[in-house]
């Protein structure tokens, strides 16, 4: 059978992709090497996403996954310190698993292997591979690479960045120079980001006293030294008590023999998993038994070691060379008090994350791209160009995961999860445009592609990063387009200009929508003297306050210090903080 859309990998972005170009009118196949979907979500156990937490930026299939999510999961999602959200792998497989089933244009085959490729010319004419025992030739018009280490791409013998670029490359301000690069062993050593293999504990009983712990044995002998045994559990505690353990600090970060990840040889790749397992089984062993059984193993996934991730929780692979490349310069505020970063005409999605990269020793030093909102510190925002998406060498060929066009010190801000389930989402329509409109995906008129997202019947998703209004609010859709026809409008701060936007009132902040978890507190507001963290006192009780929500975070930034305040907020014990989604007075 000959299909308009194929997509290989079960990576984020893959199911993404395939959801989308169904939706869209396509007969799409999905091919997944394991039996679950949607990779980093689910799959590799990051079940707590970062980025994209605000409420103005929950658009697109990241905004109909994590909304559903909050309204079903009984416990709600404020579970944890490192995210805003935490959600147990089998909650969001469940989902995605939904979403392909409810799709009449889509197939999903799990338990594939890839033999090889038919590539003609620049394009993809057929694949091989087997399945359950049985080998397949298919046919597609346009190909999707959905895996997190661009399988698909290497495959088709595209081209494809592995590795760091110097500063002279793209003058990236966090950039080696080209010199280090020559001589210092360490980026040979370290390629890419460390990946970790997830795995899973469950908090038992109530946290022992401190005087009966003991210290973690070598070589997590400093993983307790940040922040102690308490924060470095519940940093990705999940509903129920199941912890993610996904510590970069002394952890489980895996830093060996990273190019086996995309070796040739089987055999190779095997056996950097078994290290990768074997290293965090041992994190969870060393923290189970210096809690003195307040962490057992947890039970997550559907194999004998349910505590173990069904695959590796890969930050980087290969990246694309695409038509376009998405730099760290391409990330950054255009001054150091704007909070956004230089917009793009062809944006096809909007990314938020602060930055963040992994590899063993000090931090690497990266240039700033947050700011302080809504009493917590966040990511500024910047646009994915259409152009990073497509192959610079096979016209028939689309990245839709961390695989696609992007510099090694920019991936540390794309790689997370909302992003790169909108960047699937805008994969998959394009992949379903080109067949419609019989066009390579690069002959596209962009602007079709761009508006068709905003404009998405089940999944609205934004393309121009837009502060004001969160995607619930009925102006949200007219502000994503006039800051698409009219980009001079959209200012520095995210605002549009007052002129402009006059006529699009802004969301009220007693009219949000309600929190299932709400509760109604009183007091008076306080802010640090720095200004930079907003509190509730009320009598002898301060609580630490937060929010996600635009109008909320307009009227406490300008509240004066002692101010009545009526709320409702959801409380986060683990943060700890309360999230206030109303303002009542």
């Amino acid at each position: 059978m000959a299909w308009d859309v194929i997509v290989w990998g079960g990576g984020t972005g893959g199911v993404a992709a395939a959801v989308q170009a169904s939706r869209s009118g396509a007969q799409t196949l999905l091919l997944t090497p394991g039996p679950w979907l949607g990779g980093m979500l689910s799959a590799a156990g990051v079940s707590a996403p970062d980025g994209h937490e605000l409420s103005c930026w929950q658009t697109g299939l990241w905004g109909q996954f994590i909304r559903t999510l909050a309204a079903t999961v009984p416990e709600g999602l404020d579970q944890n310190w490192v995210s805003c959200f935490g959600f147990r792998p089998q909650q969001a497989e469940h989902l995605l698993q939904s979403w392909v089933q409810a799709e009449p244009l889509l197939q999903w085959w799990s338990g594939c292997c890839l033999l090889g490729l038919d590539r003609r010319g620049d394009r993809i004419q057929a694949l091989d591979l087997e399945c359950n025992g049985e080998r397949h030739r298919l046919d597609s018009r346009i190909w999707v690479d959905g895996s997190d280490l661009g399988d698909l791409i290497a495959l088709a013998d595209a081209p494809f960045r592995w590795g760091w670029e110097s500063k002279d490359t793209w003058n990236e301000p966090s950039a080696p120079s080209a010199d280090a690069l020559a001589t210092d062993a360490f980026f040979r050593q370290q390629p890419v980001q460390s990946p970790t293999w997830v795995v899973m504990g469950q908090l038992t009983a109530a946290a022992p006293e401190s005087s009966a712990l003991s210290a973690p044995a070598a070589p997590f002998d400093k993983a307790l030294e940040a922040v102690g045994l308490e924060r470095t559990l519940t940093y990705g505690r999940l509903p129920g008590g199941l912890v993610m353990l996904n510590w970069p600090l002394g952890g489980n970060d895996w830093h060996h023999g990273l190019g086996r990840s995309i070796a040739p040889l089987a055999s190779e790749r095997e056996a950097l998993d078994r290290e990768m397992q074997q290293h965090s089984l041992q994190f969870l062993d060393q923290l189970s038994r210096c809690s003195g059984g307040w962490l057992s193993r947890g039970d997550a996934f559907p194999s004998a070691r349910a505590h173990l991730a069904l695959m590796p929780y890969w930050r980087e692979g290969r990246r694309m060379r695409g038509q376009s490349v998405v730099t760290e310069r391409d990330l950054l505020p255009v001054t150091t008090q704007a909070r956004r970063s230089h917009l793009s005409s062809s944006s096809i999605a909007v990314g938020t994350y602060a930055n963040d990269h992994h590899y063993p020793g000090e931090d690497w030093p990266l240039a700033p791209k947050s700011c302080r909102w809504g009493g917590r510190w966040t990511g500024t925002p910047f646009c994915i160009p259409f152009g990073a998406l497509l192959s610079a060498d096979v016209s028939n060929l689309l990245a839709a995961e961390k695989c696609f066009s992007v510099s090694h010190m920019a991936n540390g801000a794309t790689r997370l999860q909302p992003l790169i389930l909108n960047i699937g989402q805008a994969a998959g329509l394009a992949a379903a445009l080109a067949v419609r409109m019989k066009l390579q995906p690069s002959e596209l008129p962009v602007d079709s592609l761009q508006q068709q997202l905003i404009d998405d019947p089940q999944a609205p998703a934004a393309v121009m990063p837009v502060w004001d209004w969160p995607c619930w609010h009925p102006h949200w859709l007219e502000a994503q387009h006039r800051s698409l026809r009219h980009p001079e409008i959209l200012m520095q701060d995210g605002s549009l200009e007052a002129a402009q936007g006059a006529d699009l009132s802004l969301p009220d902040a007693a009219e949000t929508p309600a929190e299932r978890h709400g509760e109604q507190l009183q007091g008076q507001f306080r802010r640090d003297a720095d200004g930079l963290r907003y509190w509730l006192e009320s009598g002898s009780i301060r609580r630490q306050l937060i929010t996600l929500e635009p109008a909320v975070e307009r009227v406490l930034s300008a509240a004066a210090d002692g101010t009545p305040m009526d709320l409702v907020a959801v409380h986060n014990p683990w943060g700890p903080w309360w999230r206030v989604s109303q303002v009542l007075r």
